[in-house]
């Protein structure tokens, strides 16, 4: 194989999922280890990809970009853990709730999926799994249709079309970044459009996003900050961000990733009430 073709397939396949790592292609493409390397360095060169120790990953910071689950999965595990965990809480046996689709909404379907009586609503194959696996015969699980994108989630006109038709008590939405001015952000247009009809469908909105997504911006909004009744995230939020967001979402509550710590729960007054009442810390 020409190093141009190997190339070209390396490039794809960072581009499919995210991320790689050499001692996998060396293995699929039947090279070394440092002719991997070597790729990995032409490709970094013209500004392809960015080379990390053992691997490579998508360039990150465009709006459009969109790394694949299994990347996205690796990254800040335990704040997403106790996101999810303090999210769950808010879920009641008998509820009909929708979970977009997400590695951190892919954490929260575990939990979901030991609450007893619950239909959900989702566009995600992964969130979807989860709670099949899960067996249990007192939940409903329904699967929209649609176009699949790197996230695993399911979009499009057809999904689109089956989430206005329900309606749900609360909506848990996982966000590409979200920032002061863009909002709640996507990086892929479809899947936003997507989102929007899930956000529409809840009477409540339940945001999970850790520290990492403030002020990245994504090609498509889903929403603006002041649209989330309330915004799970985790004590690593910088204070500038907590400042706005205290001031603009229904309720902040940022969780302490270490089991050992109790959940921090930063909330202010639903909007009727802001200018009445100060920001509640507790």
């Amino acid at each position: 194989m020409l190093a141009r073709q190997r190339q070209a397939l390396i490039l794809d396949r960072v581009r499919q999922t995210g991320a790689v790592r050499v001692a996998d292609l060396a293995r699929d493409l039947g090279v070394s280890d440092m002719t991997v390397r070597r790729d990995l360095e032409v490709l970094q060169e013209h500004g392809l990809l960015e080379k990390v120790h053992g691997g490579a990953t998508s360039l990150p910071g465009l709006a459009s970009y969109e790394p694949g689950f299994v990347a996205k999965s690796t990254l800040q595990q335990a704040e997403k853990a106790a996101i999810a965990a303090a999210a769950a809480e808010r879920v009641e046996p008998g509820m009909a709730i929708g979970i977009s689709a997400g590695t951190t909404t892919h954490a929260l379907a575990s939990r979901v999926a030991e609450i007893a009586g619950v239909t959900v609503v989702t566009n995600s194959i992964r969130v979807a799994e989860v709670l099949h696996r899960s067996g249990r015969r007192d939940q409903t699980v329904i699967l929209t249709g649609g176009s699949r994108t790197p996230s695993e989630a399911l979009v499009g006109s057809f999904a689109v079309s089956q989430l206005r038709t329900v309606h749900l008590d609360q909506v848990f939405i996982g966000v590409h970044g979200m920032d002061a001015k863009a909002g709640f952000t996507c990086p892929n247009l479809l899947e936003a459009e997507t989102d929007r009809a899930l956000i529409e469908a809840g009477r409540r909105l339940v945001v999970l996003a850790d520290h990492t997504k403030w002020g990245v911006v994504g090609i498509a909004s889903i929403g603006d900050l002041d649209q989330a009744d309330v915004l799970i995230s985790d004590q690593a939020l910088g204070a500038d961000a907590r400042a706005l967001l205290l001031d603009t979402v229904g309720e902040l509550v940022l969780v302490a990733p270490e089991a050992s710590l109790p959940p921090s729960l930063v909330s202010v007054p639903p909007a009727t009430d802001r200018a009445a009442a100060p920001p509640r810390a507790h």
